[in-house]
C-alpha cells in the first residue's frame, strides 16, 4: 500500500501538491468567512463546585456578566478631593465604553478602600462574560483608567479580562522554532532545499489543520488555548515524520538508486514507520478523551487530527515534492558522499555503533547510571501540586499582576480568590455560616449573606488569609467541606455548598487524579498491543512503555521544580490542574515515535540474520542514531521555543514536552535501550504461540 501510494504520489506529483494547496486554502477561505468560535468549558458534573454554580442558577443567580476591577492607589490617600473628583471623571468615561455595564464607585459604601485609605477599587460590571469579552474593549477600559493616573496616583486593571491584556501571539516562538529546526536539517542534509522539506510538510499539515478547526470550533466545544497546542505538536511531529523518511530516501540514494524507486524504497519502509508511529500518538491523545473533561476533549480531539493531516502529509505531499527535487537531490547526496570518503572521513554511522559497543560491553553500568540520572528528575514529581494559575502569577510588569499585588496589599492576600459558600435554606441558615466562618482558622473575614433573587438561597464570600494559589488556602477548602459547614449542617438541617474559582481547581483536580488510572490503562495499553503486533514481542512494547513513563515522569519532575518551586527565577505557582494529563498523552505517543523508529530498524537487521542480536542493535542505532538524535533537536527547539509565550500553560506545556523529548531521544534511546536490548538477547522477539495467534500479523519491513 505504502509503495503503491509513494509511486502515484511521485507520478502525478503537481497533482498532489495541487490537491494540497487547494485543500489548505479551502479551509482557510472558509475559516476567514465563518471565523472562530472557541469557548473553554471547565464544567465538572458531580463536583460540588459545579453543585453551587447550578444551584445558583436554580434560583436566579447565574453569571449574566463577570467583571474586572479598576484598583488605584495614592499614598496620600484615595479621599483626597482633588484624587477624588479625578477618579470620579475617569469612573464617568469608563460608564460610556463598550460592553460596560454598570461601574460601582469605591466611594459607595464601606469597603472598597483599605483602612489607611491608600488602596482601593472601582468594579466594571460588563455586559459579557470575561471570555467573550474582545481584547481591544478591555483596552479602552485600562487606558481610560490610565488617564487618571499622575500626582501619586496609581491605576491599574485586574480580573480574567484584564490578563488577556499582558497576553501575546505564539509567532515569536513558532518563527524561532522553525528557523533553529531549519539550521538542524542544513547542517544535517547540507542543502537549504532539502532542508525545507521537512518543514513545508510540517506547515501544510498544521495550516490546514488549523483551519478546519477553526471551522468546528462552531460546531464543538473547543478552547482558545488549543490552536497553540496543535501548533506544538503538528510542526513537532511533522517535521519529524517527514525527516525520518527523508533520511532513509537519502541513503538509498546514496547507494546508486534512481530518485523514482528510491522514493518509493523509502516510503515503503520508513513510510510504515511513520504510519504506526503516528497511530500510537493519536491513540494516546484519543485516551484523553475518557476523562471526560470538557475543554480537555476538544482538544485531543483536535490534535489527533492534526498528527492524522501531517502522517498523511508526509506519506503523500512528501514523495510528489521528493518527485519535483529528486534528480537534484541525487546529484548533491552523491557529490557530498564523494567529497566526505575523499577527505578520509568515517562513514555515517560509525559513531553510534561505537556508542553502541561502549554500552553493550557495560549493559548493566549503562542502565545504573541512566537510572540514577532520570530518578533524580523523577522524584520531584511526587510533590507535584495542581491548580489554575491566576494573576499572581502573571509578569511582574503586567496591569492584572499590580493589581493582583495591590488588592493583597489593601485587602489581604485573599482578597484575590475569596471562596463562595451557597445556602439553600432560610435566611437564618445564610447567617449562622457567616458567625460560623468567621470564627474558623485560616479566614480573615467571611461578608453578609447576600440572597439570590427568588430569596430561597444566599451567597457568603469568605476571604481567606492566604493567597489563593498557597496550599493553605486548598487545605481550608477542604477543612469547610468536611468539618466546619457538615457540622452547620446537621445543626439547622440546611445544605451548604462551597463554590468560587478556588475550590473549582481543587475539584478539578480531584477529578484529574481519580480518572488518572483509567486513562493510563486505557493509553499504555493500547499502545502495548498495538506494538505487539508490530514487533511480535512482549517484553519490547513492555520496556517500551515502562521507558515511556521513565520520561515523562522526568518532564514532570523537571516542571515541578521550575514551575512550582520557581527554579531559575520563575514565578512559582502550581502546575495547570490538566496538564499533566495532556503532557502524558503527547509525550507517550511522541515517546513511542522514537521507539518505533529505533526498533523497526533493529527488527530489520534482525530478520536478515537471527543468530547475532548485537550486531542488529549496533546497526540499528547506527542507521537510525543521528536521524532520532536531529527529530529530537529538531522537537526540543520548537517545544523549547514556547517558553518565549507570555502564556504561562504553553511555557509550561513547552517546558515539559522539550525536557520528555530530551530525555527520551538522548537518554533513553541511546543508553537505556541499548543496554536492555543487549541483556534481553534474543529473547527479546520472544511472543507465546497463543497470543501470536490471537495477534493481527503487521509486516513492519519490506520484503
Amino acid at each position: 500500500m505504502f509503495a503503491r501510494i509513494a509511486g502515484f504520489a511521485h507520478r502525478r506529483r503537481w497533482l498532489a501538491l495541487i490537491l494540497w494547496v487547494a485543500v489548505m486554502g479551502g479551509a482557510w477561505t472558509v475559516a476567514s468567512v465563518a471565523g472562530d468560535d472557541y469557548r473553554n468549558n471547565f464544567t465538572l458534573p458531580g463536583t460540588e463546585s459545579q453543585q453551587a454554580a447550578d444551584l445558583l442558577a436554580k434560583h436566579g443567580a447565574a453569571r449574566a456578566g463577570d467583571t474586572v476591577e479598576i484598583v488605584l492607589r495614592d499614598d496620600g490617600g484615595l479621599r483626597k478631593p482633588g484624587v477624588q473628583q479625578r477618579v470620579k471623571t475617569m469612573l464617568d468615561d469608563v460608564a460610556r465604553l463598550p460592553k460596560v455595564g454598570q461601574v460601582h464607585s469605591p466611594y459607595d459604601g464601606e469597603g472598597a478602600i483599605s483602612k489607611d485609605g491608600t488602596i482601593g477599587y472601582a468594579t466594571v460590571v460588563l455586559d459579557v462574560p470575561s471570555d467573550d469579552m474582545p481584547k481591544a474593549d478591555t483596552q479602552r477600559i485600562f487606558d481610560a483608567a490610565q488617564q487618571a493616573e499622575g500626582d501619586g496616583l496609581q491605576a491599574e486593571l485586574g480580573g480574567d479580562a484584564a490578563r488577556l491584556l499582558g497576553e501575546g501571539g505564539t509567532g515569536a516562538a513558532e518563527g524561532v522554532g522553525l528557523l533553529a529546526a531549519l539550521v538542524i536539517l542544513v547542517l544535517m542534509f547540507g542543502t537549504v532545499i532539502a532542508a525545507g522539506l521537512p518543514i513545508i510538510i510540517a506547515l501544510f499539515a498544521v495550516g490546514s489543520t488549523i483551519g478546519i478547526i477553526v471551522v468546528a470550533s462552531h460546531v464543538f466545544t473547543i478552547a482558545d488555548w488549543t490552536p497553540p497546542v496543535m501548533t506544538l505538536v503538528g510542526l513537532g511531529v511533522g517535521i519529524d515524520y517527514a525527516l525520518l523518511i527523508f533520511a532513509r530516501y537519502r541513503a538509498e540514494l546514496m547507494c546508486g538508486t534512481e530518485p523514482e524507486q528510491a522514493t518509493v524504497n523509502a516510503m515503503d519502509a520508513a513510510g510504515r514507520s511513520v504510519f504506526f508511529a503516528g497511530c500510537t500518538v493519536i491513540l494516546a491523545l484519543l485516551g484523553l478523551v475518557a476523562l471526560g473533561l470538557g475543554s480537555l476533549q476538544g482538544m485531543a480531539l483536535s490534535v489527533a487530527l492534526t498528527v492524522l493531516v501531517t502522517m498523511l502529509a508526509a506519506l503523500t505531499l512528501l514523495p510528489a515534492l521528493l518527485g519535483i527535487f529528486g534528480r537534484r537531490f541525487a546529484r548533491q547526496f552523491t557529490r557530498r558522499a564523494e567529497r566526505r570518503h575523499a577527505k578520509g572521513k568515517a562513514a555515517e554511522g560509525t559513531v553510534w555503533r561505537r556508542l553502541a559497543a561502549v554500552v553493550q560491553r557495560r549493559p548493566l553500568a549503562a542502565l545504573l547510571t541512566a537510572a540514577v540520572l532520570l530518578g533524580a528528575l523523577v522524584l520531584p514529581a511526587f510533590g507535584m501540586r495542581l491548580g489554575f494559575s491566576d494573576a499572581g502569577s502573571d509578569a511582574p510588569d503586567t496591569t492584572s499582576r499590580q493589581a493582583y499585588d495591590l488588592l493583597s496589599e489593601g485587602f489581604g492576600p485573599g482578597f484575590n480568590g475569596p471562596l463562595l459558600v451557597v445556602t439553600d435554606g432560610a435566611p437564618q441558615a445564610a447567617a449562622a455560616a457567616t458567625r460560623a466562618l468567621n470564627g474558623t482558622p485560616g479566614i480573615r473575614a467571611a461578608a453578609d449573606p447576600m440572597p439570590t433573587p427568588d430569596g430561597k438561597a444566599a451567597t457568603v464570600l469568605v476571604f481567606p488569609a492566604s493567597a489563593p494559589q498557597d496550599k493553605e488556602t486548598s487545605d481550608l477548602v477542604g477543612t469547610l467541606r468536611d468539618d466546619v459547614l457538615p457540622k452547620l449542617s446537621a445543626q439547622n438541617g440546611a445544605q451548604y455548598l462551597v463554590g468560587g474559582a478556588t475550590a473549582a481547581s481543587e475539584d478539578y483536580s480531584g477529578k484529574v487524579s481519580d480518572r488518572l488510572p483509567l486513562f493510563m490503562a486505557i493509553v499504555v495499553g493500547l499502545s502495548v498491543l498495538l506494538l505487539m503486533a508490530v514487533f511480535r514481542s512482549v517484553l519490547i512494547p513492555l520496556k517500551a512503555a515502562l521507558l515511556n513513563l521513565l520520561s515523562i515522569g522526568a518532564a514532570l519532575g523537571a516542571m515541578k521544580l521550575v514551575f512550582q518551586d520557581g527554579l531559575f527565577g520563575v514565578e512559582p505557582g502550581p502546575i495547570e490542574a490538566y496538564l499533566p494529563v495532556m503532557v502524558f498523552a503527547i509525550v507517550f505517543g511522541l515517546s513511542m515515535d522514537y521507539e518505533i523508529f529505533l526498533i523497526s530498524r533493529i527488527h530489520e537487521e534482525w530478520t536478515r540474520s537471527k543468530d547475532d542480536p548485537s550486531h542488529a542493535v549496533r546497526e540499528g542505532l547506527a542507521h537510525t542514531g543521528s536521524v532520532i538524535t536531529a527529530a529530537g533537536a529538531i522537537m526540543i527547539v520548537i517545544f523549547g521555543a514556547f517558553m518565549l509565550s507570555p502564556q504561562r500553560l504553553l511555557q509550561q506545556t513547552g517546558f515539559g514536552m522539550a525536557v520528555a523529548i530530551f530525555v527520551d531521544a538522548v537518554i533513553i534511546r541511546c543508553l537505556i535501550v541499548p543496554a536492555a536490548m543487549e541483556l534481553m538477547g534474543s529473547r527479546a522477539w520472544w511472543l507465546p504461540a497463543p497470543l501470536a495467534r490471537l495477534l493481527p500479523k503487521v509486516e513492519l519491513e519490506r520484503h
